[in-house]
């Protein structure tokens, strides 16, 4: 089991240098094209304020969205021109991409890459803001990660790693029914790691895509039940892992499995407020 810095500092200092040893090679999308398939989320981390393990700080998805019930990380789709303003702004000096210390690199050596990072930072501080309440400005932003593309939707996610600096307390809007946090301890226990099979239903259009897949998921036994860590948001988790600390969870054929059924609801989701 890897072990963790003993101090914040230490912590941070160690995934902001694994993550700029292994950036994205690319963002693969052009800023004056169609976005409407892009996302940007923050893999956010965060500590208790009396001390302890570090953490992930996820969304668990309400009921009146789709996939209800899954763990994801705050953020969404960008919104142009608002997010294009919100960009101009991440060049002033209090803000988390004016602070993080590999900014000049990317912004000399990186010019193109580094303005689509900014408008992508931009739009998952927006979301998290508007998701959770996050305050933009109380963050430290550590590094990007590789887009991963969502298997029944036409979208690519970009997460962007962050460490919230002292928030304890979020507000959850309509979207979230609550907020789940992992401590990443746990993320190394091969025992919590298990293998999900799922099935559809027929009225579920496009779920055929998923029907009969088997895929490896993470079991969050949390204070208010099990929680499960799939899809997206779990290869996102992965890399992290990886690419941090060098942690590869089991292979999938070792895994029990899980049984679930997907229907339309979790495809379209219910009636919105």
């Amino acid at each position: 089991m890897p072990s963790l810095p003993d101090d914040t500092d230490s912590f941070l200092r160690l995934i902001r240098s694994r993550l700029f040893q292994h950036p994205p090679e690319k963002f693969n999308f052009n800023t004056n094209g169609d976005l409407r398939r892009i996302s940007a989320v923050l893999f956010l981390l965060g500590k208790a304020s009396r001390g302890g393990e570090p953490f992930i700080i996820l969304n668990k998805r309400s009921q009146h969205v789709r996939q209800p019930g899954d763990l994801c990380c705050p953020g969404g789709g960008i919104s142009p021109p608002f997010d294009f303003l919100l960009t101009h702004g991440l060049s002033l000096p209090v803000t988390p991409l004016a602070r993080w210390p590999h900014m000049r690199w990317w912004r000399h050596s990186r010019p193109a890459d580094y303005s689509k990072l900014s408008l992508l930072l931009a739009t998952a501080l927006r979301e998290g803001f508007e998701e959770m309440r996050l305050n933009p400005f109380g963050v430290t932003f550590l590094g990007p990660m590789p887009a991963q593309d969502l298997v029944m939707f036409k979208r690519s996610i970009y997460p962007m790693v962050a460490w919230v600096n002292r928030q304890q307390r979020f507000t959850p809007n309509w979207e979230v029914e609550k907020i789940v946090r992992i401590p990443i301890p746990n993320l190394f226990n091969p025992a919590n790691y298990a293998r999900y099979r799922i099935s559809y239903k027929p009225t579920a259009p496009g779920a055929d895509q998923l029907s009969g897949r088997e895929m490896p998921c993470f079991v969050h036994h949390g204070n208010q039940g099990e929680e499960l860590l799939w899809g997206a948001t779990y290869r996102i988790t992965e890399h992290f892992l990886k690419t941090t600390f060098g942690f590869t969870p089991p292979p999938i054929s070792r895994l029990p499995v899980i049984n679930r059924r997907l229907d339309r609801t979790y495809l379209q989701g219910s009636i919105l407020p």
